[in-house]
């Protein structure tokens, strides 16, 4: 089988477009919401969800034949549950002031439900090559959502990009100010609510 046949590539490419987690599935919204005020740990967070979520795959499908169906859901749990202490371990390490920012949603990619549903839905069914596919392209649609509403979140909220300023201090002088609401919650499910609107009309069609 080649590594990257039309299976495969839909594999990876679909959770991009036709099959979001987001945008199609509107799956992971809350920790869309919660960790965008600024692009930075929206990176983070969706580049940890992309390698928690592609490693889950591969190891639940190299598991899958020998998974007893009853406490299937229990292994999933334990596996993501370690590949996230892991994850943590290193933001701790080498990016502490990111993980700080964002406390503990880090622990909550345990019941993240697009983890979840890839597992149970995908990874339980298939090979661990496709499964790696699938776990990178559900996690980069993802991760693409945050980092795009994070940084219309930070431009617009302080002025900044992953923390240098952009916008020239001569149009604060000019009197322009920077938009206090788009630091607050209610502004992120406004901005998801756009991108799935765009999407939808532009790119996914009902069947």
């Amino acid at each position: 089988m080649a590594l990257f046949n039309k299976q495969n590539k839909e594999a990876l490419t679909n959770p991009l477009n036709l099959d979001h987690p987001i945008l199609v599935q509107v799956l992971g919204i809350c920790s869309a919401l919660a960790v965008t005020s600024q692009l930075k740990p929206a990176i983070v967070m969706g580049l940890a969800v992309t390698v928690i979520t592609a490693f889950s795959n591969v190891i639940i499908s190299i598991l899958r034949n020998t998974i007893p169906n009853r406490i299937r859901i229990v292994v999933q749990l334990v596996v993501v549950a370690a590949l996230v202490t892991i994850v943590s371990q290193v933001l701790k390490a080498y990016v502490y002031d990111v993980s700080v920012q964002l406390s503990v949603y880090v622990g909550l990619i345990i019941t993240n439900c697009i983890l979840m549903g890839r597992l149970e839905a995908f990874a339980m069914q298939n090979k661990p090559w496709p499964s790696f596919l699938d776990g990178i392209g559900n996690g980069l649609g993802y991760a693409m959502i945050l980092v795009i509403v994070g940084a219309v979140r930070e431009f617009f909220g302080r002025g900044t990009l992953l923390g240098f300023q952009i916008i020239p201090d001569a149009c604060y002088d000019w009197g322009y100010i920077n938009n206090g609401m788009m630091t607050m919650p209610a502004m992120a499910l406004i901005l998801v609510g756009i991108v799935i609107w765009i999407h939808r009309a532009y790119f996914y069609k009902e069947k």
